[in-house]
């Protein structure tokens, strides 16, 4: 992004390399932060009603658990995002490639063909990576709670235990 003051646009190669990159836009940090929120806060449901721990008395561990458990899940979900953004792409390419040349008969230069096909290719692999991160990631995170399945004190752990783990093993994968 161009600094303060300077009337210079970004280029469209600048755009594409940001897209590329492993910075999340702004809209995936909502959603990534909104869904870790939402999972997170599914097991005070399971320790709340079948462990009958009370709501009122563990809100202080509640409250701090799932704002630990949001911050290490949305950070699993940006990890694996960036490692199957790329393969997705890859693999998207031809689909891609095939659709943008069936749907676009007009004459353009080539270099103008080949931008449009990264902006299409990377907007499919940012959709589809993303999908695909909060599944898996959701997936992962409460499977482990459920096996982590004891009340009060590990109530802590297992959400500590569960999340922690989770962004560990979406970083084994790069």
């Amino acid at each position: 992004v161009a600094p303060k003051g300077s009337s210079k646009q970004p280029s469209k190669e600048d755009l594409l390399l940001q897209d590329f990159s492993g910075n999340l836009s702004a809209q995936s940090f909502v959603i990534f932060f909104r869904n870790a929120f939402v999972v997170s806060a599914i097991p005070i449901q399971l320790y709340w009603r079948i462990w009958h721990m009370d709501l009122i008395q563990s809100a202080v561990f509640y409250s701090v658990m799932i704002l630990e458990s949001t911050y290490l899940v949305a950070f699993a979900y940006k990890n694996v995002k960036f490692v199957l953004k790329h393969k997705v792409a890859q693999k998207r390419e031809d689909a891609v490639i095939r659709k943008l040349s069936e749907a676009d008969n007009r004459k353009m230069s080539q270099k103008e063909k080949n931008v449009r096909i990264l902006w299409k290719k990377n907007e499919v692999a940012d959709s589809e990576a993303t999908t695909f991160s909060i599944f898996y990631n959701n997936t992962l995170f409460l499977v482990l709670v459920i096996v982590n399945f004891n009340p009060t004190m590990n109530y802590i752990l297992s959400i500590s235990a569960s999340s922690g783990l989770n962004a560990l093993l979406s970083t084994g994968s790069k």
